[in-house]
């Protein structure tokens, strides 16, 4: 299993590093009005995400 941990971070960062890539005016517009968002409103939005990948992995056929 500890082999999985730099694959799983060398994806993150991949995907990460995506949009920035690609759409650097975008990315820059996203950031500006979450930036602009209340605390909790940041918060649920990481909430949302952390249950999407904690899903991902629990659904996850990886042996």
């Amino acid at each position: 299993m500890s082999e999985a941990w730099p694959l799983a971070l060398g994806l993150v960062l991949l995907l990460e590093g995506l949009l920035p890539m690609i759409a650097p005016a975008s990315w820059r517009a996203f950031f500006t009005r979450v930036a602009g968002l209340r605390d909790g409103q940041i918060r649920f939005m990481g909430l949302l995400a952390s249950l999407a990948g904690l899903a991902f992995i629990l659904f996850s056929d990886l042996k």
